[in-house]
């Protein structure tokens, strides 16, 4: 194995990695805009079986550009996927990043119904004009933004979930049903995923509203 360290300015350092993941994958069928969502999932994860795994509703990318210029929220199931996501580029279009798992009464709230703090943060949450629901970590979370999407609604209705929840209990089936969805979703087979998944979606999204 080569352990020559390059060197390189650390300006370069991102560009550098979108180009070798560009020649390690080859010619694909991704069109454009898809494949920058992808080539960032591979970069943040260093996983290239995302470019087999990831499922991608037809309008997957306009919705989720399009919430996104609308000015719509983010909603994220844990606090790990609120920080990642680049509010600075967000920002300008007025939109903002919600969770709610952290806050004092919501894990009262869950005990007493039975239910995880994950689903009674995005029940809460999906009243915040929402635009994009990112869920990397439970399954129980991405579960119940399915069951009450159609009690939602219109206005209230996200453009685009990003279901990519990572694990062995329901993470792999929650995902086979987001991809059976009417509605535009990305999600991705197997038990592969997580919040840096779901982090990597969202901004790759945000760059594209940002392109013109």
């Amino acid at each position: 194995m080569n352990c020559t360290i390059r060197k390189i300015r650390p300006e370069e350092i991102e560009a550098e990695s979108f180009r070798i993941i560009a020649e390690e994958l080859g010619p694909t069928s991704f069109d454009p805009r898809t494949f920058k969502v992808v080539q960032r999932v591979i970069h943040a994860t260093g996983d290239f079986s995302f470019a087999e795994s990831l499922i991608f509703h037809p309008r997957a990318i306009e919705a989720g550009i399009a919430a996104i210029r609308a000015g719509r929220n983010i909603l994220t199931d844990v606090n790990m996927g609120a920080a990642g996501v680049s509010k600075g580029l967000l920002a300008p279009w007025g939109g903002k990043v919600i969770c709610k798992v952290a806050e004092p009464e919501l894990a009262r709230s869950a005990k007493e119904r039975g239910l995880t703090r994950s689903e009674v943060a995005i029940e809460i949450g999906l009243q915040e004009n929402i635009g994009i629901v990112s869920v990397g970590n439970a399954p129980t979370a991405l579960l119940k933004i399915m069951d009450c999407w159609q009690d939602l609604a219109e206005t209230l209705r996200p453009g685009l979930l990003v279901g990519v929840p990572v694990g062995f209990v329901n993470a792999v089936e929650s995902k086979e049903l987001l991809s059976q969805k009417a509605y535009p979703f990305v999600t991705c087979r197997g038990r592969k995923g997580g919040t840096p998944v779901g982090v990597a979606i969202v901004n790759a999204l945000i760059r594209l509203a940002g392109e013109a």
